[in-house]
């Protein structure tokens, strides 16, 4: 049965260094959460904590109505699913996909019938009887997949399981992997580096940055409502720039940087606060050649072309700033242009918000 998972106030050492501080995340029965972040984050360290491979120095994890913080790994009856696959290579894909059932004392003739009826759901039944060595790395990863899901863990938890693949492999086997969790209704933990690849598969997910929870929402809300500064840039926001207000009107408020102006809706961005960081994306700023707009001011340098658009190095009185303008209409290096917030892909923070 499918059950929640607690982290409270979990905080982890390796010797005298700290790589987690005081992280509280709960993971619905049900639910996909992905963690989310660079090399050092402290996402790797939460799923060895999770799994019982470390153990905490302080907090609890509980998952349902057990507290696991000092069971050992094999008493959690987690499913997991590694990078290198962690197949016995001695073993046929039917053994491998069987061995949790046999560890747990399934009679033979109710273990092959599970472990083919997993086999046939993740594509590979007529592959049964080979050896792991003759797999390629997609159907390697099928098998640990079913392996680990065939012994209905009540938590099921990844670990990068999709980096040694290639590009397009990745594409298919994260939706093959979201296709079979939602089926199965299993609790799961997904910890990768990849943005795209978190969410695209998960319902929510845990943006991490040196041991500590930056923000923990819908992929929706990361995309477009991100909390601070650190998990702005994170998604997409290159262009930060403080702004002070010095006028409002109604909905539209002025506000000033650096001796420029811009107006800004409130019914677009929601309340603007009189001290604000207006965080833009490349596409977030529209370039245009009508000096009259109510934009940026801004000298146009280095002009690269992405395929979708042409993205402009900037040079503005706050700083450097980069947007992309037209295929349509390609500007030479040097142009003075207005640059204009769009609201969907930009959005305000506030100062005390970065970290």
């Amino acid at each position: 049965m499918t059950q929640p998972l607690d982290i409270n106030a979990v905080s982890a050492h390796y010797g005298t260094t700290k790589v987690l501080e005081d992280l509280s995340l709960s993971v619905q029965a049900g639910e996909l959460v992905s963690l989310l972040g660079a090399s050092g984050c402290g996402k790797t360290t939460t799923l060895r904590l999770i799994a019982g491979f470390l153990t905490p120095s302080s907090g609890s994890i509980r998952l349902g109505g057990r507290d696991l913080t000092q069971l050992p790994p094999h008493r959690r009856d987690i499913g997991l699913v590694f990078q290198n696959y962690a197949l016995f290579p001695h073993l046929s894909v039917l053994d491998n996909v069987s061995f949790g059932l046999k560890q747990r004392g399934v009679p033979p003739a109710e273990r092959r019938k599970r472990a083919m009826g997993m086999l046939e759901r993740v594509g590979l039944a007529p592959l049964a009887d080979r050896a792991p060595g003759a797999l390629s790395g997609g159907q390697k990863q099928r098998v640990a997949l079913a392996r680990a899901l065939v012994i209905e863990p009540p938590l099921l938890m990844f670990d990068e399981p999709l980096s040694n693949l290639d590009a397009k492999l990745r594409v298919d086997m994260r939706v093959e992997i979201r296709e079979l969790q939602r089926a199965n209704g299993t609790t799961s933990v997904y910890v990768t580096h990849d943005q795209e690849e978190a969410f695209s598969i998960s319902d929510r997910v845990a943006i991490m940055n040196a041991g500590r929870l930056m923000q923990f929402d819908r992929p929706e809300t990361l995309y477009r409502q991100p909390a601070n500064t650190f998990v702005a840039r994170f998604v997409g926001f290159e262009n930060i720039v403080p702004f002070k207000v010095v006028a409002r009107d109604a909905e539209v408020v002025t506000a000033e940087t650096s001796g420029m102006r811009i107006r800004l809706s409130q019914t677009a961005y929601g309340p603007i606060p009189d001290t604000f960081l207006l965080a833009s994306r490349p596409d977030g700023l529209q370039v245009t050649t009508d000096l009259s707009a109510k934009g940026l001011p801004a000298t146009l340098g280095l002009r690269t072309y992405l395929g979708r658009a042409y993205q402009y190095q900037c040079e503005t009185a706050a700083g450097h700033l980069v947007a992309n303008g037209s295929l349509t209409a390609p500007l030479e290096s040097g142009t003075q242009v207005r640059l204009v917030p769009a609201p969907e892909q930009s959005c305000i923070l506030a100062t005390e918000g970065g970290r």
